[in-house]
């Protein structure tokens, strides 16, 4: 089970949007990029695919950028997987073998189940607004930058 580079920028700009922006406060890609220390063409991409996906909301022109709305706050770390990647990587044999299942484990099938289907279950049931919450109340960081000097454009 791992995530794609693509999952992993994508959930670290949703939790960066969740924590930054709203729906007067929109912010550019770029400036995402920098903060979260991700190449701003690939994000950029990734966000096309976002927006799409429903999982997160832009407006163009002076005033525009990216944010999450009421609605978008309210998905999942799932459906950011699953526009991004698909499930189907999140169902891959720890080993990396083609068929492993209940029926036709890998030496640590029985090992690693439990713990991945407790990591999706947290992915599912939590959403980006309650990840980024808890982020902030355990002062979790997303990156290391200085975020308010990035965000307010000094």
């Amino acid at each position: 089970m791992t995530l794609s580079r693509a999952s992993k920028y994508a959930i670290l700009s949703a939790l960066f949007l969740a924590e930054h922006s709203s729906e007067t406060k929109k912010i550019s890609v770029k400036v995402i990029a920098e903060s979260i220390d991700v190449p701003s063409p690939f994000l950029a991409k990734l966000f096309q695919q976002l927006v799409r996906g429903k999982i997160i909301s832009s407006t163009k022109g002076p005033n525009g950028g990216f944010y999450l709305s009421k609605k978008n706050q309210k998905k999942s770390v799932i459906d950011i997987i699953e526009n991004i990647d698909g499930l189907g990587r999140l169902n891959e044999c720890f080993l990396g073998l083609s068929k492993c299942d209940g029926e036709n484990p890998c030496p640590v099938h029985f090992i690693v189940e439990p713990f991945k289907q407790q990591i999706l279950g947290k992915f599912r049931d939590k959403t980006i607004i309650e990840f980024a919450e808890e982020i902030s109340a355990k002062g979790r960081v997303l990156t290391l930058k200085d975020v308010d000097n990035l965000t307010s454009g000094k």
